[in-house]
């Protein structure tokens, strides 16, 4: 047991990994179920119901089980590491990552037609090595009644698996190495709060009392209350609905120029309030009032009569800037940590410059080399796949600088959902480029990376960060737990192969089973890739020029803060204004910030931490109450209340 800060806890043992292996195909077909099935998506939110879900029914087994005896008992860092694993695998099943990877590697082969002509455009660009190209194996895929474990379907799908999740095995390494480098800053000496694993930290924490505090079982009653009634009315419709979840109020603004404010959502999810109470007060107040910021400028654009309206403001173009710019702050705070970095890789192992990176998940020469080799690799594996060599470090450049900046997000925000839609590598390079200065083939691999590019609500480099917080919170050894997430995102990948394919060919991707999912991705990406291909555009100068005005922004938000104690808004609301969780959740975000500032006005930091377990059950009552119902819904093959979204 823990005596200094160097002995840790074990956190991967025997019985942590093989629990974790049990139920990470358990996990992966619930997350199929709900998404590809029942189009519900438990892994856009964080934490991950799911998961949380899980974790509280081990509590309770483990809590049964030592009571029988001691050793059958799962100890707090055996159940948190099963927490990163099962974190990390749901993030790689998720709508965001791997269930579109499988819908696009056959789709164009089945799906060209002379009216479309992509066997003209774009067939040829097409790796044989990363999809499959087989009609006989894709139409058993497409049509169902058939079985993956068919010698010639499975051997067609073995190689381009085996490359994919090589592909993201290494993309999984790097963002860890890169998490290494930055976790001691980020973590220890700017202490960022990391509202997301607070809920979790406190399930498994014996010594805070917190299943048996009073007002967290109040918050789970109210939130249980609320997800009966509307169970109920999903069953029986005279039972009345609780009104929590978003609606939309966009009939109140149909005349001009009020009708450019676009849609409006009110919603109010007990878990969203609950997580979000945990949020700092300055970010709760710049998420809602940026919201309105930004449907102030459609307004302002309406009654101007800009052209090209349905760009303007440039939203996304804007917030790339304001990331950008973020991480560029991040970097020049931390710029003592990382000169003392770069002195300590550059500098001989026995010389005096050379840091402690024994507390670290590796040590800083390993990550540094992983980086370095990590890159070499995806660049060959880009450029085998038809990438050019002169764009692909600009699209990883950017992929990481994003990647990174949504970590920070997480770790110092802690919002629950972040989309960032379109403000991806390949739309920046082809805002600045255009396409006509971009080859097919290029523009090919873009459309086949789109699987990790779409959306980054489930990017698994903020559930890699987290991990290393819980390590270092309870105190659990950060090279198991470093271990444990690339176990996790090896065993993960095979698996969801595995049970989407399995699913698939029994059911069929083009039957009524899945309705539209299974080929709504192959088809919105490979529309793109004939637009980009048969209509070429040049460099975007106002997007560009949008971008630095967003970089400009921020930097003078940022300024501002430093400067003025009392400035309130934080440009982390800037870049989300826009973002398809704020359009969601902005109005969760404005009820817990009114509740926290009053809480903290009229009864101080003592009320706000005795308030903190009722907002925590809250989210838990939502989450426990909403994953049952899903779960019943399976079972009886109808739908139920969702909770989310």
């Amino acid at each position: 047991m823990k005596n200094s800060p160097t002995n840790f806890y074990n956190g991967l043992t025997l019985k942590s990994f093989l629990i974790a292996l049990l139920l990470i195909p358990i996990n992966v077909y619930w997350i199929i179920q709900l998404e590809v099935v029942r189009y519900t998506h438990p892994t856009l939110i964080h934490p991950l119901s799911n998961v949380i879900f899980i974790i509280f029914w081990l509590l309770l087994i483990g809590y049964i089980l030592n009571k029988v005896s001691p050793k059958l008992g799962i100890q707090p860092p055996e159940l948190l590491t099963i927490y990163v694993m099962l974190c990390v695998v749901s993030s790689l099943c998720s709508h965001d990552m791997m269930e579109i990877l499988i819908t696009i590697m056959g789709h164009p082969f089945r799906f060209a037609s002379p009216e479309n002509e992509w066997r003209e455009l774009f067939w040829k660009e097409l790796p044989t090595w990363l999809t499959v190209q087989d009609e006989k194996v894709l139409t058993a895929y497409y049509e169902g009644a058939s079985s993956i474990y068919t010698e010639r379907y499975s051997h067609a799908w073995l190689a381009p698996a085996v490359a994919w999740i090589s592909f993201i095995f290494v993309l999984m390494f790097v963002m860890l190495c890169i998490n290494t480098l930055l976790r001691i800053q980020w973590t220890e000496r700017e202490r960022l709060t990391y509202p997301i694993i607070q809920l979790p930290l406190e399930m498994t924490d014996a010594r805070s009392g917190f299943f048996k505090n009073k007002l967290m079982w109040l918050g789970f009653s109210i939130a249980a209350l609320i997800s009966i009634v509307n169970l109920l009315n999903s069953i029986y419709p005279a039972v009345p609905y609780i009104p929590v979840k978003r609606q939309n109020i966009n009939q109140f603004f149909t005349g001009r120029p009020w009708n450019a404010i676009g849609g409006v959502r009110l919603s109010f999810y007990p878990f969203a309030i609950g997580i979000s109470f945990l949020i700092p007060l300055d970010l709760l107040f710049s998420c809602w009032t940026f919201y309105w910021f930004y449907k102030i400028e459609l307004i302002v654009g309406s009654i101007m009569g800009w052209r090209n309206l349905s760009r303007f403001p440039y939203a996304n173009e804007q917030g790339f800037g304001a990331y950008i710019g973020l991480l560029g702050f991040a970097l020049w705070t931390g710029r003592t940590h990382f000169k003392k970095l770069a002195d300590h890789l550059l500098s001989p192992p026995t010389s005096a410059a050379q840091l402690d990176d024994s507390r670290e998940p590796m040590p800083y020469r390993l990550a540094a080399a992983g980086i370095l080799i990590g890159l070499v690799f995806l660049t060959l594996f880009s450029y085998k796949a038809g990438m050019s060599l002169w764009v692909i470090p600009i699209f990883f450049g950017i992929y990481f600088l994003l990647a990174t900046m949504i970590a920070r997000l997480r770790a110092e925000l802690g919002f629950l959902v972040h989309d960032l839609h379109n403000i991806d590598p390949h739309s920046m390079i082809i805002a600045g480029f255009g396409t006509r200065r971009i080859n097919a083939s290029t523009l090919t691999v873009f459309s086949m990376y789109m699987f990790f590019n779409r959306a980054y609500r489930a990017h698994p480099m903020p559930q890699q960060l987290e991990a290393l917080k819980i390590s270092e919170r309870r105190h659990i050894n950060p090279r198991h737990i470093a271990v444990a997430v690339m176990l996790a995102t090896l065993i993960g990948a095979i698996v969801v192969f595995w049970l989407l394919l399995e699913n698939y060919y029994r059911h069929g991707a083009d039957t009524g089973y899945y309705g539209p999912w299974a080929l709504g991705f192959g088809r919105g990406v490979y529309r793109q890739l004939e637009n980009w291909l048969n209509y070429p555009q040049g460099a975007d100068l106002p997007a560009l020029a949008f971008m630095g005005g967003g970089l400009g922004f921020t930097t003078l938000l940022m300024f501002l803060r430093t400067r003025f104690l009392w400035w309130p808004f934080h440009p982390l609301g800037y870049a989300m204004a826009n973002s398809w969780g704020m359009y969601n959740l902005w109005c969760c975000l404005f009820v817990a910030w009114g509740l926290k500032a009053i809480i903290l006005r009229h009864g101080g930091l003592k009320a706000y931490r005795r308030a903190i377990p009722c907002f925590l059950g809250l989210a838990l009552g939502d989450y426990i109450l909403g994953s049952l119902w899903s779960i019943f819904s399976i079972l009886a093959n109808t739908t139920l209340y969702q909770f989310w979204p």
